[in-house]
């Protein structure tokens, strides 16, 4: 797809929007300054739908018709499919895809959609050599982005596609390759400049996904200090990646489920998804994006139209 314009979807993990409350509610007692310029603000169950030129925030229902709280198996496999994972099952189910489910995400997962039609796809979360262990032990705990790479071929980044700039920490900062991860060549860095890393990634590829996870970690654990740090480097990441403008390039944010917006309760929330999308095609978008369901069909769609 040679001169078209690059597609870069971020999935923060358990990010709804929430009330306007900053006792519960880290997305207003924390500054975000990168988010609030490019959307115009920060949405709350009042104001849930934001434009601000062209780019836009809205609800994207994750209940998805099934009763209890929404769950990351069916969530992300509902997300990345355009296929109604709950319903499908008769649940919610999590944290991984239930094995009812995988052969959804085998056959219609985004990357293999993406594929078919010609796109050079890249995953860009770097895993270091502990995880391909993992997975060479024959552990099938893997969550649906990972799993669907490896069912459809693309190749997972590594630690040498971290040091390259091909590959991004799923921290953001790769704050615990040192110490944690036994990479003492590998050092922390600052979010904004891991942003600028993605944006020349993606500028390299016609589709590039990033998963941040830390989003629904901080929520499970209640902990206001790290949510609001979580939400800063986020929004300092956001900012690396917007630093040179958004030409030629269209962002999509989304997430399978509420969590970290409501820190008054340990579990997912029923609140809608927050979904944002900046940049080249925003147009493209507005209107098609009621719920989780649609965000995967929405892109498919819009790289059809661009190869017709």
């Amino acid at each position: 797809m040679t001169g078209a314009p690059h597609f870069l979807f971020l999935f923060l993990d358990g990010v709804g929007i929430g009330d306007d409350d900053p006792e519960t509610n880290p997305f207003f007692s924390v500054d975000l300054k990168h988010i609030k310029k490019i959307f115009g603000g920060i949405p709350s169950k009042g104001n849930p739908s934001m434009q601000n030129g062209t780019t836009f925030i809205q609800p994207c229902d994750a209940l998805l018709g099934v009763e209890g709280l929404p769950q990351s198996g069916t969530g992300q496999v509902t997300l990345f499919t355009g296929v109604n994972a709950a319903q499908a099952i008769g649940m919610h189910f999590g944290p991984y895809p239930h094995s009812q489910i995988r052969p959804i995400l085998e056959d219609k997962n985004i990357f293999k959609s993406l594929k078919s039609l010609g796109a050079e796809v890249h995953f860009a979360n770097a895993f270091p050599r502990q995880f391909f262990e993992y997975v060479e032990s024959g552990q099938r705990r893997l969550s649906a982005t990972t799993l669907s790479c490896i069912m459809s071929g693309v190749p997972l980044c590594t630690a040498d596609s971290l040091r390259s700039g091909d590959g991004i920490s799923a921290d953001i900062t790769a704050e615990r390759w040192d110490s944690n991860l036994g990479y003492s060549d590998i050092k922390p860095m600052m979010p904004f400049d891991s942003g600028k890393i993605l944006r020349r990634i993606a500028d390299k590829h016609d589709f590039t996904m990033f998963e941040f996870f830390l989003t629904d970690k901080a929520g499970h654990d209640q902990n206001k200090a790290m949510a609001e740090k979580v939400l800063r480097t986020f929004d300092e990441f956001l900012g690396g990646i917007v630093e040179d403008g958004l030409r030629n390039l269209t962002i999509l944010i989304s997430s399978d489920h509420g969590n970290v917006e409501d820190l008054s309760v340990r579990t997912h929330t029923l609140n809608s998804s927050l979904t944002a999308v900046a940049g080249e095609h925003v147009d493209f978008f507005k209107g098609k994006l009621e719920s989780i369901v649609d965000i995967t069909p929405a892109i498919v769609e819009l790289f059809k139209k661009r190869i017709a």
